[in-house]
C-alpha cells in the first residue's frame, strides 16, 4: 500500500512486508546513485532490505515499490532513506600514518613558514565524510597541539543528517576512549559522570574549531572556498567510476596549492586524474601544473 503526504503528516496503512521486487531494487538503484553517486550493485539487494525493513515496519508499509513513491515525493524521507543506506562505520585517529605524516613533516614546516612570515598563522580543513565526527575532532586534537595560537576552521560535512547530529553533539560510549593517544585524551576529552557515565564527550577548545554542515559530495558546491587540508577518506570506494572521477575532481579544486588531499588506505587517484602526484599512499599534493580555480 502506498503511503501519501498531507501537510506534511505521513499517512500509510499497514500490512506484510512483501519482498523487494527487481524492478522496485532497479529503482531504488538510480535513485540512490542519482542522488549519492552510490552504486549498489545487484548482489546488494539484501543489503537495502536490512537497512530500509524496519523504516517500511515503522510506516506500516507492505512493499518497497510503495515506500519508493513516497521517497520520491517526500524530501525529509529521501533523506532518511540515504541516511540508512550509507555506510558510517570510523573511528578515532583512523590510518594512523596520516597524522604521523602531518605531525612530522606538514605542521612542522608550516610552523618555520609562519616564523619566517611566509604565510599566515590560519589553517582551513575539510573533513568531507565526517560521519560521527571521530575524524573532524582527531584533526582537531592533532591541530591545537601542534598549532597554539593559530587561527584554525576545521568544516565537517556528511551526506547523512543523522550522523551530523551525533558529531554535533560530541559524545561517544567510553570504550571508544581507547582509540586516542592518553595525551589526546587527557588534553580534549571529557569523562561522564552521573547519569553521562559511561559516555566521554569532546571538549569545548576542539568542539570550538569544528562547524557541521549537510553536503553532497556528488553535486556542485559554490561558495565552499579552498582549504589546506582535505580529509575524503573511504567515500570513493562506494562510487562508480564516472562519478569517482566527478567526485576527484572537486576535491582538488577545493585544494589550495600548497594542500594536501588524503584518501582512505583502499583508495587511490590512480587513472582518474592528473591534476595530483602521491607523496604517500594515500596522501596527494597537487602537480605542479595544477592549480584550483579560485
Amino acid at each position: 500500500m502506498a503511503a501519501r503526504v498531507e501537510r506534511g503528516t505521513l499517512q500509510v496503512g499497514s500490512g506484510v512486508l512483501s519482498a523487494v521486487s527487481d524492478r522496485d531494487f532497479a529503482r531504488f538503484q538510480r535513485l540512490i546513485n542519482d542522488e549519492a553517486g552510490i552504486w549498489l550493485a545487484p548482489v546488494k539487494k539484501a543489503l537495502l532490505v536490512g537497512r530500509l525493513a524496519r523504516r517500511l515496519r515503522e510506516l506500516g508499509l507492505d512493499s518497497y515499490g510503495g515506500y519508493f513513491d513516497l521517497v520520491v515525493a517526500n524530501e525529509a524521507e529521501r533523506i532518511r532513506m540515504l541516511d540508512a543506506i550509507c555506510t558510517n562505520e570510523t573511528h578515532f585517529f583512523r590510518e594512523p600514518r596520516h597524522f604521523e605524516f602531518l605531525c612530522d613533516r606538514v605542521l612542522p614546516a608550516w610552523r618555520e613558514e609562519a616564523e619566517a612570515g611566509r604565510r599566515p598563522r590560519r589553517l582551513r580543513v575539510w573533513s568531507a565524510a565526517c560521519s560521527t565526527g571521530e575524524e573532524p575532532y582527531t584533526i582537531a586534537m592533532t591541530l591545537l597541539s601542534a598549532l597554539q595560537g593559530w587561527d584554525l576552521q576545521i568544516l565537517a560535512t556528511d551526506l547523512s543528517t543523522k550522523v551530523l547530529a551525533r558529531a554535533e553533539a560530541a559524545v561517544w560510549p567510553l570504550e571508544k576512549s581507547r582509540e586516542i593517544p592518553d595525551p589526546y585524551l587527557k588534553a580534549y576529552m571529557l569523562k561522564g559522570y552521573g547519569g553521562q557515565e559511561g559516555l566521554m564527550k569532546a571538549g569545548p577548545e576542539i568542539r570550538g574549531l569544528v562547524r557541521f554542515s549537510r553536503l553532497n559530495l556528488t553535486h556542485d558546491n559554490p561558495g565552499l572556498g579552498q582549504f589546506d587540508l582535505v580529509f575524503c577518506r573511504n567515500v570513493l570506494i562506494y562510487f562508480d567510476k564516472e562519478t569517482k572521477g566527478k567526485v576527484v575532481d572537486r576535491l582538488l579544486d577545493r585544494l589550495l596549492p600548497h594542500g594536501y588531499l588524503f584518501l582512505g588506505h583502499a583508495e587511490s587517484l590512480g587513472g582518474f586524474t592528473n591534476r595530483a602526484k602521491a607523496l604517500l599512499p594515500t596522501v596527494y599534493a597537487l602537480a605542479p601544473a595544477a592549480k584550483p580555480d579560485r
